[in-house]
């Protein structure tokens, strides 16, 4: 059975500061590479939350993204929604991405889960074409990266309520308090081991290089005509990128 990406997901959400345009037009192209034409009512451009103080986070990067995927989760969970995909603003789509999309969805139509990564970073799982196209990951092994990750079911609501304890607890507590958001999806997998995560192998898409939102910026993407040359560079590198993937 054939499934389209924007059929199988009840929303994809795009998280997105409205101060990016580089990063919509790049995500507007990288979703028509895929086939999915926009205006499209499954494709949801969410505005990211770009907060004035730390409040006990590690950068105020760090917080906007906590806020704006916790943001996301909690408008899936008012509209009751049961599948959902989640993708930041510097999310590529692997060359193969058409190719391989279909055999993923049929698997993940088979087989139970409640998250599911199409981008991650993992120690202990090889990106080999010979291995499945969806393996299960323990919940206690840590997963990176959050631009590409999706929720079934009850997780939409367990994840939010989790999510949103984190906020009232302070830094280091051990239930978990304020951190980056992949860790706190590591986290909310550790303690809710009823909700099996699955990966696709190898990953349908990776991180563009692009002025980051989240970590400290260095010098040259503090000056406006360098940070414009890199930014150019930065496009190239990510084009040609897709060239080999």
């Amino acid at each position: 059975m054939q499934h389209n990406i924007t059929d199988f997901f009840e929303k994809i959400y795009i998280i997105n500061l409205i101060d990016r345009k580089d990063r919509l037009y790049e995500m507007e192209r990288q979703l028509s590479k895929i086939g999915i034409r926009l205006p499209n009512d499954k494709v949801i451009f969410f505005p990211a939350i770009r907060p004035d103080a730390l409040a006990g986070f590690p950068s105020i990067g760090a917080r906007g993204c906590f806020l704006s995927h916790l943001g996301v989760l909690n408008d899936a969970a008012e509209r009751r929604l049961k599948r959902i995909l989640v993708c930041e603003d510097d999310l590529d789509f692997v060359r193969d991405f058409n190719h391989r999309i279909d055999r993923v969805l049929n698997k993940l139509a088979e087989v139970p889960w409640a998250i599911f990564y199409g981008g991650y970073r993992t120690a202990a799982i090889e990106n080999r074409s010979d291995r499945p196209c969806v393996v299960s990951i323990p919940p206690t092994q840590a997963i990176g990266t959050s631009h590409f990750v999706a929720f079934q079911g009850a997780s939409i609501v367990s994840a939010t309520r989790y999510l949103s304890a984190m906020l009232a607890r302070a830094p280091g507590d051990p239930n978990g308090g304020p951190m980056h958001v992949d860790g706190a999806y590591t986290w909310f997998r550790k303690d809710h081991p009823e909700f099996e995560t699955l990966i696709a192998i190898p990953e349908l898409g990776y991180q563009r290089s692009s002025r980051s939102d989240v970590y400290k910026l260095d010098w040259y993407d503090r000056l406006p005509v360098i940070s414009t040359l890199i930014q150019c560079c930065r496009v190239i590198k990510s084009r040609s990128r897709q060239l080999f993937m």
